[in-house]
């Protein structure tokens, strides 16, 4: 049989077909809807099931809203103003231990003239707020604080020549349906996860001061207008130590200093908080991490980023990753510690039991139930504990315990993780210490690499250790508790999270585009192996 090339052309010719995509000319349209028509106002959808403010055609406040827009997509189409933004006290963040709940606080300067706050960070809540003519607050004088060498401020927005009222018809009044006019000044109140901690009093808007840093520039200040919650009561752990000066929200909600500050171009939408092992850290607003660091998605709540959830896939101690540990959890600095949902909790609480050579003990007003004694002055070897996310990232915790200290030194320790109801945890400060924590809201991801959270305001970078982990394993000294000491719960800012995270939308693996030409591609193999092949040898007969 003689081998034609023509056959062979019309096999190729019908792939090629088969492989197009012929469709017929066809003319799309669609309806454009200005943002301001009553068409549009019919089908937008009232935010926090609030009602909608919407502006009367060609009036002020609709040219207003008009020329807003046009500068907020300017802003965008140019990019940040600056590379990295920190408090203008410095990016420097401190943690006092027991005394101040375990968080991690930095100094902040509020107003003109400008006044200083230390507010503790908190990456669970949105809301920046500070004592403000108190009617029921934490004690204020460095006295009654051990750590302290100062006493602590109160804001008084009348002696602030920059501060001026949040009106409750402003957009970001999640308040104003309890107002009784909307040039009424917005109230505020906000609930944490802590059994009866609160906040609550007025919004106002006012200067943030802030310092910045190039690639070839010095240090230069930075006002920006962001809102305040004028902290007149506090209730709870927030009379007992807890952010005694403020907490500064950093959730992704609209109201947060990170979302305030990328809104008005100043910063890429991202920042960076970093713990090491000395009680102390860094923030940087508009950081976005390393190009080596690790990251993972952020899970959206119900279809909505309105905290950082991320998805693990399972749980290891030492070289055993263990079965049916994957788990959603929040990450939040703004908790001291971490929780854990019960079965997983138990998984690992039981392999790192069987791992451990320690007497197992019990230490009154401590949480956690897997506790240890120390037979001698340093610790036995502890198994590390690591976080599988998808896509093969690990996070190895650093710290997984916390060390008891008597009076001739090391008495023992905990491991630092306690088990809760339903199926979301919460990755709390002490797994996080040894990274630089990236919270990527533009592409809405988690990073993290190993750091000694060096200063990148001075041209450093944030190395690693030679060995890429930190010296020093443990917590430091300072880290500790006192001989009968006890740590304290935390308050937690934020919307508790629903028990099941939305899913991503799953896509269609790419290897499976091409299954449809998978039986022409069998037709074409059959029809050129039947002939015969030719290897370019002559034979005579």
């Amino acid at each position: 049989m003689e081998t034609t090339p023509s056959l062979l052309l019309i096999f190729l010719s019908f792939l090629a077909f088969a492989a197009s995509d012929v469709t017929p000319d066809v003319t799309y349209s669609s309806r454009l809807i200005h943002r301001f028509s009553n068409e549009a106002m019919l089908l937008r959808v009232p935010r926090n099931d609030h009602g909608i403010r919407w502006p009367e055609r060609k009036n002020l406040e609709y040219y207003e809203l008009l020329v807003n827009s046009d500068f907020q997509r300017q802003k965008m189409k140019l990019g940040s103003k600056y590379n990295l933004v920190f408090p203008s006290q410095g990016s420097k963040t401190t943690s006092f231990g027991n005394d101040f709940g375990w968080l991690h606080y930095t100094w902040i300067d509020i107003g003109t003239p400008n006044v200083s706050f230390l507010v503790a960070l908190d990456v669970g809540s949105d809301l920046l707020w500070v004592p403000c003519d108190c009617v029921q607050c934490a004690p204020l004088s460095a006295s009654y604080y051990s750590s302290l060498d100062r006493d602590l401020s109160e804001y008084r927005p009348s002696g602030s020549s920059s501060s001026r009222h949040i009106p409750c018809s402003h957009q970001l009044c999640d308040s104003s349906p309890n107002c009784k006019s909307s040039k009424q000044q917005c109230p505020y109140t906000i609930d944490y996860y802590t059994e009866n901690t609160s906040s609550s009093g007025l919004l106002v808007e006012d200067i943030l001061h802030l310092a910045s840093v190039g690639d070839h520039t010095l240090n230069t200040s930075v006002q920006a207008s962001v809102i305040i919650g004028c902290g007149m009561k506090q209730s709870g752990g927030y009379l007992d130590g807890v952010a005694p000066d403020g907490l500064m929200g950093l959730g992704p909600g609209e109201i947060s200093v990170p979302s305030v500050l990328a809104k008005a171009g100043l910063i890429r939408n991202s920042f960076s908080m970093c713990f090491d092992e000395e009680d102390s850290g860094r923030i940087y607003f508009g950081d976005k991490g390393p190009p080596t660091q690790q990251s993972t998605h952020f899970l959206p709540s119900d279809g909505k980023y309105e905290t950082y959830i991320v998805g693990v896939d399972s749980c290891c101690i030492g070289n055993s990753c263990l079965k049916q540990t994957g788990f959603s959890a929040v990450v939040d600095s703004g908790t001291s510690f971490t929780f854990l949902p019960n079965s997983v909790y138990e998984s690992i609480a039981k392999e790192f039991d069987r791992r451990i050579n320690a007497t197992i003990t019990s230490y009154p007003g401590y949480p956690w139930k897997y506790c240890y004694k120390s037979s001698s002055q340093e610790l036995p070897k502890v198994p590390h504990l690591k976080l599988v996310f998808p896509f093969n990232n690990s996070f190895v915790v650093l710290n997984p315990v916390f060390v008891v200290y008597g009076i001739q030194g090391v008495s023992g320790f905990c491991l630092a993780i306690q088990p809760m109801e339903g199926d979301v945890g919460t990755i709390g400060q002490n797994f996080m210490t040894g990274y630089r924590m990236v919270f990527d809201r533009e592409k809405m991801k988690l990073g993290w690499s190993s750091s000694n959270c060096q200063d990148l305001a001075d041209g450093k970078r944030m190395s690693l250790s030679p060995d890429g982990t930190p010296v020093n394993p443990l917590p430091a000294n300072e880290q500790q508790s006192t001989p009968g000491g006890r740590a304290v719960a935390p308050a937690v800012a934020g919307r508790a999270p629903p028990s099941k995270p939305s899913a991503a939308a799953p896509t269609r693996p790419q290897q499976f585009i091409y299954l449809p030409l998978l039986p022409l591609l069998v037709l074409l193999h059959v029809v050129i192996s039947s002939f015969p092949l030719d290897t370019g040898t002559i034979t005579h007969g």
